[in-house]
């Protein structure tokens, strides 16, 4: 975080404290000086005292009190949402810039791959700043609130400790136990949520193959079961949270109600009264700020899980950047598995075991109708499906050690609303290279007609030929060892398609090469794969 940053934080996070202890101040003497006023005015009713009484005094206490507590809870609301926010910022700064200082395709990952770990990192970046707003200052009023008034309590009414103290030790038992279940309850419906919604996108994504294989009813109510197992999961830390509330609803009461009665047992009577009943008055306002304990506590659970999440995130970044630099090193000269089990999306079986040998210069066509499972077997090939280990020479490759290694050029190309030079995701490259790929794949014309290379573009200025031939762009200019073309003459005629594949396959003569199409082109020194369902 910068100095700026970090001193605009410091600023607003001790106004926001401030202002904290003044609205909690002021809400204590406004119960208490008004229960003063009344029971004051009640004595003196009783008496001569009555018409010499001055009850302008603590009246005007009362309304400055009043005043002073809702400006005080408005100041606290605005510096410290103020305070998270400027959190909030400097963390999506450093973020963001790690992002924009990784490596070309690795930025293309995280624009296109990786949306939904984005998002999620985003969220808990979020319940990370707030919790300090949510549990923290609350927390910290509240526990210096709690140690003012039991040592009230000490001076006028010794006794009026033991039920507080066992009311306190019944609210430390409920919380430990909210603790305890919230977490696992909200670790459940995180991974529960997760799951659920990315099966259900890959469900919707997929209707009509999945309605062909009379799946989709399966998929779509087990993606949902998961949502709804997820909603559960919070209805019961919710419950839980309601009997803490309940609890610590009746905590003022009994407080107030104890100071009074152990007063009373002590003897007081009359005006003796008045400093008890102050006292007692104070502890039903404080009280009000107990009834919030079960939200301090699941911003701190929420803040713990976010925590751990972003920690295991940024070490896994970091292992797999690691991991990249280690690989990129030496890429493969041969990729083999004897019986690799095809599999979906989902994980269930597809056909039979394939035996696979996927070496340079000699490119494998994966050759089958629609439903035949090609596309999966690229992803599984590319690291993306399963957890298959391939033999590269006197190495195994795992699959996220081929996912560093490998460029899958998925046939449903998308073009963002961008300029042309950063939709093909290669910014560090010359201008001359990134035209040398656009004519390459026969674009060259368009991307004039279009302005040129920082013409700003979207999807619906293109055909689904031309979007195709974008694509293939981009696997033109990319440098992994391994070239995982998915449908790559979807969308064209078949000469132009026969010609941008046969530059393509050129230009990756040194590369290990699989292709997916619905028939087989005519290419020498090609290793034909028929596929079936």
């Amino acid at each position: 975080m910068s100095a700026a940053y970090q001193s605009s934080s410091r600023k607003s996070w001790r106004l926001a404290t401030g202002f904290a202890f003044a609205a909690l101040a002021c809400a204590i003497l406004l119960g208490g000086v008004s229960a003063w006023l009344l029971g004051s005015v009640a004595i003196a009713g009783l008496s001569a005292a009555a018409f010499t009484f001055n009850f302008h005094i603590p009246a005007a206490l009362i309304r400055m009190f009043a005043v002073g507590r809702t400006a005080a809870r408005y100041g606290e609301r605005l510096t410290g949402h103020k305070a998270a926010l400027t959190d909030q910022v400097a963390r999506r700064v450093e973020l963001f810039a790690a992002m924009a200082a990784a490596p070309a395709v690795r930025r293309a990952g995280w624009q296109l791959g990786d949306d939904a770990r984005l998002a999620d990192y985003l969220d808990d970046v979020e319940d990370l700043d707030y919790a300090r707003l949510r549990a923290g200052l609350p927390a910290l009023t509240l526990g210096c609130g709690l140690a003012a008034l039991i040592a009230g309590s000490a001076v006028l009414a010794p006794l009026s400790l033991l039920p507080i103290t066992l009311f306190l030790l019944a609210i430390l038992f409920a919380g430990n136990r909210v603790a305890k279940a919230g977490a696992m309850a909200w670790g459940e419906t995180r991974s529960l949520r997760r799951g659920g919604a990315v099966r259900l996108g890959a469900a919707m994504a997929s209707v009509i193959p999945l309605k062909a294989e009379a799946a989709w009813s399966r998929e779509g109510t087990e993606a949902l079961t998961a949502l709804s197992r997820a909603d559960g999961a919070l209805l019961a830390l919710r419950r839980l949270q309601a009997m803490l509330d309940m609890i610590g609803a009746a905590f003022g009461p009994v407080a107030g109600i104890s100071v009074m009665a152990a007063a009373w047992h002590a003897g007081r009577q009359g005006a003796d009264l008045l400093a008890p009943m102050l006292l007692a008055f104070s502890w039903l306002a404080l009280g009000e700020a107990m009834n919030g304990a079960s939200r301090m506590l699941v911003a701190v659970l929420r803040r713990n899980a976010a925590r751990n999440e972003i920690e295991q995130w940024t070490q896994t970044a970091a292992a797999a950047g690691r991991r990249d630099s280690a690989t990129a090193e030496a890429p493969p000269r041969l990729l083999r598995h004897g019986a690799l089990q095809r599999r979906a999306p989902d994980g269930r079986a597809i056909g039979m075991p394939i035996s696979l040998l996927l070496a340079p210069g000699q490119p494998t066509l994966l050759v089958g109708a629609s439903g035949s499972g090609k596309t999966s077997l690229l992803k599984q090939i590319a690291g993306w499906i399963g957890d298959d280990a391939f033999a590269a020479g006197d190495c195994i490759l795992s699959a996220s050690e081929r996912r560093s290694q490998a460029a899958l050029v998925l046939h449903d190309a998308v073009v963002l609303e961008d300029t042309v030079r950063a939709n093909l995701f290669a910014g560090d490259v010359p201008d001359a290279a990134l035209w040398r790929a656009v004519e390459a794949v026969e674009m060259d014309g368009r991307i004039h007609e279009a302005g040129g290379l920082d013409a700003w573009i979207k999807q619906d200025r293109f055909s689904l030929g031309e979007v195709q031939r974008i694509n293939l762009a981009r696997a033109w200019l990319s440098t992994k060892p391994l070239m995982l073309l998915d449908e790559p003459t979807e969308h064209l005629d078949d000469t132009q398609g026969a010609r941008i594949l046969e530059r393509l396959l050129a230009r990756f003569s040194d590369r290990i090469v699989v292709v997916s199409t619905h028939r087989a082109p005519p290419l020498r020194d090609v290793s034909v794969i028929a596929l079936r369902p």
